[in-house]
């Protein structure tokens, strides 16, 4: 198994990194006609038809696809859009939900018995410094509620990953395909609770074509090119050389919003998002730096 990606697997890991970062100004253009959770609805309909009728069903328990829908379904990205509907802006929304590569840390840590090491608590420190930073220069269109909200997205991430590490040997195409499948009930019921057949009827009369592109780009550009370019890579490439190009998410998050949006880039989002992104880099990097330096030692 190569250390090296190819150009053309380069290539493939930035178009993934580019729509996954680009895709917060999708979600808040379509946020602007329809009710967030009827959104997640709609995406994750989108993701299960009609892939279910095209994909075998992958060889893994029920439950396990159950618990990974709702998990990304509602979790991520339930709490993810009613975050990002006027609580958190796009740019910060995609700095913060990063910090779920440290609710994986922890939670393999609580679960499986591993051993943190010091260069993981430094990274931690780092990454919590720049989400405070955030937090005490949230309002207007960042607020506590929305930092929060976006950190119970990535919490739900990470125990989907969790998940997601148990089903070996699959194809993560046909996996993400079937999961969506079960996020779809519990999205509608909560949409029909919480926002109302009303407001259901009146964002689906209200979306126009740029709302259901934005639906259909959900569906197939971040979750089947996304998910099943990323599953091809990881199946093909050492952990350690494919998930440090997730930290670009961010840096195509905040630079679309600035750009598209107009959304500002003030020293202290810079600041924060640099903090972030130093505690991911030194997590992600530092153990194959070290083996690199052993290796290059007389």
């Amino acid at each position: 198994m190569s250390d090296a990606l190819t150009p053309r697997h380069t290539l493939l890991a930035l178009g993934v990194v580019a729509v996954w970062g680009t895709n917060f100004v999708v979600i808040k253009l379509a946020l602007g006609h329809l009710p967030p959770l009827l959104f997640a609805t709609l995406r994750f309909t989108f993701a299960a038809f009609p892939g279910v009728f095209l994909l075998r069903r992958p060889k893994v328990p029920l439950g396990q696809l159950a618990l990974y829908g709702i998990l990304i379904g509602v979790g991520q990205f339930g709490l993810l859009f009613i975050a990002m509907s006027g609580r958190i802006s796009p740019g910060l929304a995609s700095l913060v939900v990063q910090s779920q590569v440290f609710f994986t840390i922890g939670l393999a840590l609580l679960l499986t018995g591993e051993r943190l090491r010091a260069v993981q608590v430094v990274a931690l420190v780092l990454a919590a410094a720049g989400i405070a930073v955030i937090g005490a220069n949230s309002g207007g269109t960042t607020t506590v509620a929305g930092v929060a909200l976006v950190l119970g997205a990535a919490l739900a991430w990470g125990c989907g990953n969790l998940v997601q590490r148990r089903a070996v040997g699959v194809d993560m195409l046909a996996y993400v395909v079937w999961a969506s499948l079960f996020a779809v009930p519990p999205l509608f019921l909560l949409s029909l609770t919480i926002e109302g057949w009303p407001a259901i009827v009146a964002g689906v009369a209200r979306a126009d074509a740029t709302t259901w592109g934005a639906i259909v780009w959900q569906a197939i550009g971040n979750t089947m090119f996304g998910y099943g370019a990323w599953g091809f890579l990881l199946t093909r490439y050492p952990a350690a050389t494919v998930a440090p190009w997730s930290m670009l998410v961010p840096v195509f998050g905040m630079g679309t919003a600035a750009w598209w949006l107009a959304e500002p880039l003030p020293l202290w989002k810079l600041g924060a998002g640099a903090l972030v992104l130093s505690g991911l880099a030194l997590n992600l990097l530092w153990p194959r730096f070290t083996r690199l330096w052993l290796t290059a030692e007389p």
